[in-house]
């Protein structure tokens, strides 16, 4: 998630053998001199988001005869805030755990203090300001999450020393599964590098993938951070082969879920979705008992069940008391993991838009989706350019014009079909970008950068606006109590300018939602469902907020928001839903939610989600609503959304493309606890 950095508060954070080890022998003397023995005693791996080099992670060794200790700093800069953390690990001279602590920052507002002491079977652990003791089973291994990852690379060293448990448990506390997924061979110069590639399962909200040498040597790491990014590590002396890992770590992750979903995806090249009413989503009204006739991936009919005839062959889905809805859009994604794929179409999600990515790995996604190898939603690109600052944001940067055309050029060779300008973007390099990514037929959003304001942006020549922050900061408020007084002539005058300007706004309510609530209540007012989260974002999330006296005070803002909201509704301001991330697919009805709270209608809501968005990307020939000749995104749910709109939440099918999803197995390929 790209937004809240600024604002959250601290989180807790068949191979034959032979051939195997034959093979990377080989690897490894190709490269011996470059990397060291195995053993090595020091290394530093490149850290790296957005594909920006950020930071360093090192480490130290220690021998004697008895143990061998892993001194390790960790630290990066992540748009001009510090992340130090420093961690040891000591272990016997057999490799077996005997203490470990870490201190420090895991990311810009998350911190972490741990030691963990093992004797015999029992470990006596300091987790923040608690302490406890706990019995251990054989298999142990003390780890803090994603970072350090010299850690990691110690935890495969272990799994493989213990004849590759299918689990191990983790201290303080949890457990991993470690797989050994494939060989990767690499170009390196004259030689050839052929790795390891592990997938790591536990340690953060879905797989991670590392590579090593056959001594279990870490030569990278494609992790996710504390803040949800996608986080790399890289060994110095092959950082030029970084974006070759990223490609074959998205590529590697997505085929990873179409292996698993091969025997729950159904295709057949008739549907008829017989007896539920579908929603006329254009109209906003709802057309009772129909047969939606669905024929090689587009919808052929919409029928009268009196009069509608089912094709011999069909496979018949039967809809009685449910309703069938267009394909929902995220307007706000982040695509940092190939977990989001599932997750997206588990809760009725059929096309996102990435708002700015790292530029190898969203290809690799997309091209995964859209050739059957992953599973996932609808992807439209947005790429991302940052300025030249202490506080820019991945690799792809512009500070004149020649730079800002390069990079919309690019962009628009490898299919991305819009710009998201970024907050450190000078004002005259902003109107640069949007004059050539204009010229190219590309559309221009993103954050209003630094020394701009939302009419400056727009008179520049950007389209749409990220985040409803950037239209309350040219709003006058009441110096009483900052409360936005819709009858100043001004406020009218700045909301009429957006409209006007026919400027397209993603409020994200709900990011804003997360990060005011109170740490004091129970987060399942903002998600009900919180306990079927996987472990790591139930940590992750319960643990967003503020406390609560702070809480108290942005009740306001937040009531200001969503009038907002409301308002640019109301003066015909096109509003298309978006997340910025938040919990994986259903902060899109969390979002929907919000926005009937703030006065909207149901049907209202469900446009932002469905036509809207299509009209906006120029996608509504083909997607958005309910109609014969479009693609066959389409999702039922029990229940009417149209009278009360979280019942979006009670989904029962999804059809993307013609191929039908089940919800529940979906999600629980990506770690969610459903029935």
């Amino acid at each position: 998630m790209i937004l809240r950095k600024k604002n959250f508060l601290p989180v807790s954070n068949s191979f034959s053998t032979r051939k195997i080890l034959c093979a990377v022998w080989f690897g490894f003397i190709c490269v011996g001199n470059l990397l060291g023995q195995p053993g090595t005693d020091s290394a530093t791996f490149l850290l790296h988001k957005f594909q920006q080099q950020i930071g360093k992670e090192s480490y130290v060794v220690k021998r004697s005869d008895r143990s061998v200790t892993y001194s390790i700093d960790f630290r990066f800069v992540d748009r001009g805030m510090a992340v130090p953390l420093s961690a040891s690990i000591q272990l016997s001279s057999s490799g077996e755990p005997q203490s470990f602590a870490v201190k420090g920052r895991t990311s810009r507002f998350s911190i972490i203090a741990d030691t963990v002491t093992v004797e015999g079977q029992k470990a006596f652990i300091h987790e923040g300001d608690s302490a406890y003791t706990k019995s251990l089973s054989s298999i142990s291994f003390p780890i803090a999450g994603f970072s350090p990852g010299t850690v990691q690379m110690l935890l495969i060293q272990y799994w493989k020393t213990h004849n590759h448990p299918q689990s191990i448990s983790t201290l303080p506390s949890g457990s991993v599964s470690i797989k050994l997924d494939g060989l990767d061979t690499f170009r390196f110069g004259k030689s050839r590098l052929i790795l390891e590639r592990y997938v790591i399962g536990g340690l953060i909200w879905g797989n991670e993938l590392l590579w090593t040498d056959k001594s279990g040597n870490l030569f990278c790491l494609i992790t996710n951070d504390a803040e949800g990014d996608k986080l790399e590590m890289m060994l110095e002396p092959y950082e030029s082969l970084l974006s070759v890992f990223i490609d074959q770590a998205a590529k590697t992750s997505m085929q990873l879920f179409t292996r698993s979903s091969k025997q729950s995806i159904l295709s057949p090249t008739i549907i008829a979705i017989k007896n539920g009413d579908v929603v006329d989503i254009v109209n906003k009204k709802k057309v009772k008992d129909v047969v939606v006739i669905i024929r090689n991936g587009t919808i052929e009919s919409i029928t009268p069940t009196a009069q509608a005839k089912i094709p011999a062959g069909a496979h018949v889905i039967d809809a009685s008391g449910k309703t069938i809805l267009p394909g929902l859009w995220d307007m706000h994604a982040h695509f940092e993991q190939a977990e989001w794929g599932p997750a997206y179409l588990a809760a009725g999600v059929t096309t996102v838009r990435d708002c700015g990515n790292e530029f190898v790995y969203i290809n690799a996604i997309q091209n995964a989706i859209d050739n059957g190898k992953g599973v996932g939603p609808h992807i439209i690109k947005a790429g991302i350019i940052d300025g030249k600052s202490k506080m820019s944001l991945g690799i792809v940067q512009a500070d004149n014009k020649n730079e800002a055309i390069g990079a919309v050029q690019r962009y628009k060779k490898n299919g991305f079909e819009q710009i998201k300008v970024y907050s450190s973007v000078k004002p005259e390099v902003v109107k640069a970008i949007c004059n050539e990514a204009h010229r190219l037929g590309m559309t221009v959003t993103g954050h209003i950068p630094d020394g701009m304001n939302l009419i400056q942006a727009v008179d520049s020549g950007m389209d749409m606006v990220n985040h409803i922050q950037y239209v309350t900061q040219i709003l006058k408020k009441r110096a009483s109590n900052g409360v936005i007084d819709f009858s100043d002539s001004s406020n009218i005058a700045a909301l009429e300018f957006i409209r006007d300007n026919h400027v397209i706004v993603d409020p994200t309510l709900g990011v804003y939602e997360m990060i005011f609530r109170s740490l004091d209540d129970s987060i399942t007012i903002i998600e009900h469902r919180f306990k079927q989260l996987p472990g790591p974002l139930q940590s992750q999330f319960a643990n967003t907020g503020m406390p609560p006296t702070e809480a108290e005070r942005m009740k306001g803002v937040m009531t200001g928001l969503k009038a907002t909201v409301k308002r640019m509704h109301d003066l015909g301001v096109n509003i298309v839903a978006g997340t910025d991330m938040g919990i994986p697919g259903w902060s899109v009805c969390r979002e929907l939610e919000l926005y009937v709270e703030s006065g909207i209608t149901p049907a209202e809501a469900l446009q932002t989600a469905t036509i809207i968005p299509a009209i906006v990307m120029k996608k509504d020939r083909f997607y958005g609503s309910i109609e014969a000749g479009k693609k066959a995104d389409v999702i039922i749910v029990d229940g009417d959304p149209l009278q009360n709109i979280s019942d979006l939440r009670k989904l029962n099918t999804v059809i993307k493309d013609g191929k039908i999803y089940n919800p529940v197995q979906l999600h629980r390929m990506v770690g969610f606890d459903v029935n």
